[in-house]
């Protein structure tokens, strides 16, 4: 396929109240901010336009998660590629990373100006991104580094767990830095259906909501345009194929996803056993998220 259908679908709206909610308190937050941590799985489609006025007048670092999953060969992202040429810096969330994070952040606070806050000695560092980044597990990662505490605040496989701007969380004690986990924030509308759809591959917009069927076809239609096939492999297929149907076929069978179906006859209720195709929507959709297709950049 040339280009992908998506049949007059509207994933844009998704903007629920917590949400709204939380940017108001996001935007309090900047003003006793001295940097800001954004997290993101994908370089440009991950990012909310939302924020961008607050990253220019802010220092800002740049934490791209998942970098083992994905495409080393696509780049599209180079340090110092901060909105509004700002003056962060841009990381990769490879192992290193959480040994990176704050003597980073101390350099960009102490090379920029602090304003109101420049006889404060502490540094307060607002976390941001889109749902299901990865922003409290790298709070939490940054402490058990540093203070070799425990995890502060809770995680989670699904976008939404933050549901509030919380309180200050300490991460560091010299230089002394607490960083402020907020909740995953969307626009109130996304540019397009196709970032919308890049972003519930990620998981930041909940998989229900888009329905798992477009998500895989989808899928299926960015591996291959990006030449990624080990999901021939995978799933026994002879050669790649342009539909989703005997793809997730291939899927019910190899992964056992059936499902008990009444079916009525003219001699009563007979049960019999059917593939589940939203099964194997749903595994297709958690292997590439493993990692088990391969290493793919959606951007």
């Amino acid at each position: 396929r040339e280009r992908f259908d998506f049949g007059g679908r509207d994933v844009a709206s998704w903007f629920p109240r917590h949400m709204a909610k939380g940017l108001r308190q996001m935007r309090l937050a900047l003003r006793r901010a001295d940097c800001l941590v954004e997290r993101s799985y994908i370089p440009l489609s991950g990012r909310n336009p939302a924020l961008q006025e607050a990253l220019g007048i802010r220092p800002h670092v740049l934490v791209l998660n998942k970098m083992d999953l994905a495409d080393p060969r696509r780049q599209p992202v180079s340090a110092g590629a901060g909105p509004g040429g700002g003056s962060g810096g841009v990381t990769g969330s490879d192992s290193p990373v959480p040994l990176q994070v704050v003597p980073m952040v101390a350099r960009l606070v102490a090379d920029g100006p602090r304003y109101h806050r420049a006889e404060s000695s502490e540094h307060n560092i607002l976390v941001i991104g889109v749902p299901n980044a990865g922003k409290s597990s790298l709070i939490n990662s940054l402490r058990r580094l540093h203070l070799k505490k425990g995890k502060a605040t809770a995680v989670g496989g699904e976008p939404g767990i933050t549901k509030a701007v919380l309180s200050r969380i300490q991460v560091c004690e010299k230089p002394l830095m607490y960083l402020v986990d907020t909740p995953g924030v969307l626009p109130p509308r996304l540019g397009d259906v196709e970032t919308g759809m890049k972003l519930a591959l990620c998981g930041a917009i909940r998989d229900h909501l888009v329905g798992e069927d477009v998500m895989a076809d989808y899928l299926l239609y960015t591996l291959n345009k990006q030449q990624q096939f080990r999901y021939v492999q995978r799933y026994g297929l002879g050669q790649p194929c342009d539909h989703i149907e005997p793809l997730l076929k291939h899927v019910a069978l190899s992964q056992g996803r059936t499902q008990k179906v009444k079916v009525l006859t003219g001699t009563g209720n007979v049960n019999m056993m059917m593939l589940n195709y939203p099964a194997a929507a749903y595994e297709f959709l958690r292997d590439f998220r493993a990692g088990r297709l391969g290493r793919v950049t959606l951007d």
